[in-house]
């Protein structure tokens, strides 16, 4: 990860990758906050949703090096949400003082307006979707009640976090694009069944030898376990 990090501050100064932070508007007209990570020449694009109680500050330090892979990123804040990295949700500010409700499944309309607006806005040739915790639930619905949207989807410790029995499996039954699906060792029986259910021979699943961690900081460098998990993320993006 070290010679990555490197690579991506000596490309960086070259100019080759940029970020900035962005609005734009979810369906219900709350303005969404995003940090866009662009990837010079790249015509992928991968969309970054946090776990709960975060904001995109938990993508800080994995954005970054998706850009050194060649892929431009956006890493948005939910409306389900808070801070980490001493990064503020700003989504869920707005929402809270336009008295809109922020919970798990109110978050859903954030990841729809992402992938139109970055669809509409950059036209990339490519889309992946990639959640964190009840994000990664959220992503897994969205490929399945959108399977023709996007073009691949990845999950940090999905689980049926909503109070309804089998509703992300449902949708995952619906899936027609590759997936991958990860998570802590102790929590692979949260998507055991959600996995069994996806259709497709393009799913992969990744399960540390280790104990691993919950949600995408298993890839933070402060884990000495995160070399496994990228392995496995970039064997994946790699046949995209």
């Amino acid at each position: 990860m070290k010679t990555i990090l490197f690579f991506v501050l000596s490309l960086s100064c070259l100019g080759l990758f940029a970020q900035k932070t962005l609005d734009f508007p979810s369906k219900d007209g709350l303005q969404i906050t995003a940090d866009y990570y662009e990837a010079k020449g790249s015509e992928t694009f991968i969309l970054l949703f946090h776990q709960a109680g975060w904001s995109r500050g938990e993508y800080k330090e994995i954005a970054p090096k998706l850009n050194a892979l060649g892929y431009s990123c956006l890493a948005i804040d939910q409306r389900s949400g808070g801070a980490v990295n001493s990064v503020t949700n700003q989504t869920n500010q707005r929402a809270v003082a336009a008295g809109k409700e922020t919970k798990y499944l109110d978050a859903f309309q954030d990841i729809e307006a992402t992938v139109a607006y970055v669809k509409k806005t950059y036209t990339p040739k490519k889309v992946i979707i990639w959640g964190s915790s009840y994000s990664s639930s959220l992503v897994l619905k969205y490929a399945g009640d959108h399977p023709d949207n996007i073009d691949a989807a990845m999950a940090f410790s999905p689980g049926e976090y909503f109070g309804k029995d089998d509703f992300i499996k449902n949708s995952a039954a619906n899936i027609k694009v590759p997936t991958f699906i990860t998570s802590a060792q102790n929590e692979q029986d949260n998507w055991a069944a959600i996995n069994e259910a996806i259709p497709t021979t393009t799913k992969v699943s990744y399960v540390p030898a280790t104990k691993g961690n919950h949600g995408s900081r298993a890839l933070w460098e402060k884990f000495d376990d995160n070399d496994g998990y990228w392995s496995a993320v970039k064997d994946f993006l790699k046949n995209i």
